[in-house]
């Protein structure tokens, strides 16, 4: 009789097993940004159809319509791709990740995003900002990594590389903006990570000099906001 049962018992798990890796499939399938998946599902689905670049679809472009892409964006649509890639968080769970760049350097970041998986770079979310109605602060505040945004340099009339496409923010709450003032005061962004502010200090998705997420872009031919001199942004890396 308990043998029975514990027949029984296998013979469920591996059915709900099944059924999990099934759903993982369909997400892999339909890319639903944001979905945790198995490196079973992984391997069923296929390593190489995880990292790709599409054209700018309509089912996207609803999403970015009056958010990311504003009514006076003066960049052509045409101009822009989607990226699809994997990416790992700090526990180890494995992530659909998805941003929208400027052509030029669509095939950069893919090759990027792919070392960085291989190696378990940790990345924590990467969704379209458009997720939070193309808010920087809100987008940064839960750590999102983006890219495209039209938006200008905040206190100017300059367009940011963001509003390019040319542009990556990546771990954003972990390594904000920061400028000083000319009272001394500083303006961090987002405005909750003051304790970040301490790059001596050790706390998770740091980004540093030399790390391999530095290393990568740095050879992609990018360049750090961490390195600038009048300010800091070490979430930053623009080409």
């Amino acid at each position: 009789m308990n043998k029975l049962i514990m027949c029984i018992s296998f013979l469920f798990c591996v059915s709900f097993m099944k059924a999990d890796v099934k759903d993982e499939i369909q997400s892999l399938r339909s890319w639903k940004a944001g979905a945790v998946v198995s490196n079973k599902a992984i391997q069923s689905f296929g390593i190489d159809k995880c990292f790709g670049i599409d054209k700018i679809g309509d089912a996207v472009f609803a999403r970015m319509k009056g958010n990311s892409f504003k009514e006076d964006s003066r960049i052509p649509l045409s101009d822009l791709r989607y990226i699809r890639a994997l990416h790992i968080d700090i526990n180890g769970n494995i992530h659909l990740g998805e941003m929208v760049c400027h052509r030029s350097i669509a095939h950069d970041l893919v090759e990027i995003f792919r070392e960085l998986y291989k190696a378990h770079y940790p990345i924590e979310r990467m969704l379209l900002i458009d997720e939070y109605q193309a808010d920087d602060e809100t987008s940064m505040r839960v750590n999102n990594s983006s890219c495209f945004n039209y938006r200008y340099v905040k206190g100017s009339g300059k367009l940011s590389k963001h509003a390019q496409g040319l542009a990556v923010d990546i771990n954003t709450l972990y390594n904000p903006y920061v400028k000083r003032r000319a009272n001394g005061t500083l303006i961090i962004q987002p405005s909750t990570a003051k304790k970040y502010v301490n790059r001596d200090a050790c706390f998770p998705y740091k980004i540093m000099k030399g790390d391999l997420l530095y290393n990568l872009f740095i050879q992609h031919g990018f360049t750090w906001g961490g390195s600038w001199r009048s300010l800091k942004d070490y979430q930053h890396f623009e080409k």
